[in-house]
């Protein structure tokens, strides 16, 4: 009897133990679970702006790169940061700002024809109009089809802005009236270009994290190759084809660079756990990203008026035509770079410091450049080149208005990176 009493016992000791050994193995693989969850990292990401942060610039490069949410340092998420899968969906979204934004920065030559044609007995304010609900719309949709984009996907973001953007040039080449500008290029044009572009940069976060500026810098530089191709090519199409058989021939180029989006551009991460389709205005409580909205605010303002007016500046200045057009391919030659090497530096040194310096730089050739340029060629072209790059990215308008816009994205700038890091020039941030 005693022995089988001790037995009993060891069995039930026995049974315990495995029991608690169980419950820890169950509750690390529920830590495990979470920490490798990319659902919650996205959450992070909705309502806490600082995302994910990447490793140390001297950090040893791996395939994987480990992302800690600074909302809870238990919780970490892996990106590729390389391969042929994430560098497809750098390709597919090259191919659609080539589109999208190529269109954007070909603007200025639309404006340019348009007041001398078509609309030549409409003022060149309300000509410029239609460029500035373009450009309006192109990024206030994003307020909306951003959290689509999260919840969603880009699948359908995408081919809706490949209907929009190929039925805007469409439209543009039959349109003689200016309301028909209004509809085709101004509303069409800027939905379906803010249907491309969003989702486009968005895809890229998914796969990248320690290399992500890199890597959206190389895919922003298709904006800057379309507004070098379209502008020329424009200009030399006009004289020949018409502006109807021109813009037609648009049209198809964007067809085909945005089948290629649609056939590339992916997510990786699932969609965050309650998330919704609609904006969550709650972000704006975190002051960090309040601040670098308001800094990207002003700097949208200021950006705009080079690329919609620096042709119709040159050519009301006595510049001759086929120089004024050609203009506008210069900056964007400038802009190529202005966007490759800054996305490659804010890897290394802080995006934020980037940012801060490259907006300087525009400051400065603003207020230094092109206000005091007048009808200079050299200068126009100096100009051109030093904003093109500083941007990255005024017939009515002076450079000293466009000087406060971008005064303003620098103090936002600036103010955004104090509040996280104080005045210290040394910490990348």
């Amino acid at each position: 009897m005693s022995n089988n009493r001790l037995g009993r016992e060891a069995h039930s000791e026995t049974s315990n133990l495995s029991l608690e050994k169980s419950e820890r193995w169950q509750d690390q693989s529920d830590v495990d679970r979470q920490a490798t969850d990319p659902r919650r990292d996205l959450e992070n990401n909705a309502h806490g702006f600082s995302g994910t942060t990447a490793p140390p610039a001297g950090g040893s490069p791996s395939s994987l790169t480990k992302a800690g949410s600074s909302l809870d340092a238990g919780v970490d998420v892996t990106y590729p940061d390389g391969g042929w899968p994430a560098w497809l969906v750098v390709l597919g979204s090259f191919s659609g700002m080539l589109a999208s934004f190529g269109l954007m920065n070909t603007i200025g030559t639309f404006q340019a024809y348009l007041i001398t044609h078509q609309l030549a007995d409409v003022s060149p304010s309300a000509v410029g109009w239609i460029f500035s609900i373009y450009a309006f719309l192109s990024f206030a949709c994003g307020l909306q089809i951003g959290p689509v984009f999260d919840a969603k996907g880009p699948r359908w973001l995408v081919f809706g802005g490949t209907v929009c953007l190929v039925l805007s040039m469409v439209g543009v080449s039959e349109s003689t009236e200016y309301w028909h500008f209004i509809i085709t290029f101004g509303i069409l044009g800027g939905v379906g270009t803010s249907l491309i572009f969003t989702p486009a940069v968005g895809a890229i976060a998914h796969f990248f994290s320690r290399y992500r500026g890199a890597a959206t810098g190389l895919a922003a530089t298709g904006g800057s190759f379309g507004g070098i191709i379209f502008p020329l090519a424009l200009q030399s199409l006009f004289p020949r084809l018409g502006f109807a058989w021109s813009v037609r021939l648009l049209a198809l180029i964007f067809f085909v660079l945005l089948m290629v989006a649609n056939l590339l551009i992916r997510t990786r991460l699932p969609p965050r756990v309650g998330g919704t389709v609609w904006p969550d205005f709650r972000i704006f409580g975190n002051p960090t990203f309040a601040l670098t909205t308001a800094g990207v605010f002003f700097l949208e303002w200021g950006l705009f008026v080079p690329l919609s007016y620096i042709s119709s500046y040159a050519l009301a200045n006595d510049v001759s035509p086929t120089f004024s057009y050609q203009l506008l391919a210069v900056l964007n030659a400038g802009s190529v770079f202005g966007r490759g090497i800054p996305g490659y530096m804010a890897d290394r040194l802080g995006r934020f410091n980037t940012m801060i310096a490259a907006i300087a730089l525009c400051l400065i050739s603003v207020l230094g450049v092109w206000l005091n340029v007048g009808s200079s060629v050299a200068g126009l072209c100096v100009f051109a080149v030093l904003f093109g790059f500083a941007s990255g990215s005024n017939i009515s308008l002076t450079p000293v208005c466009v000087g406060m816009s971008y005064a303003g994205g620098l103090i936002c700038f600036i103010a955004a990176r104090v509040l996280n890091v104080g005045w210290s020039l040394k910490a990348i941030y």
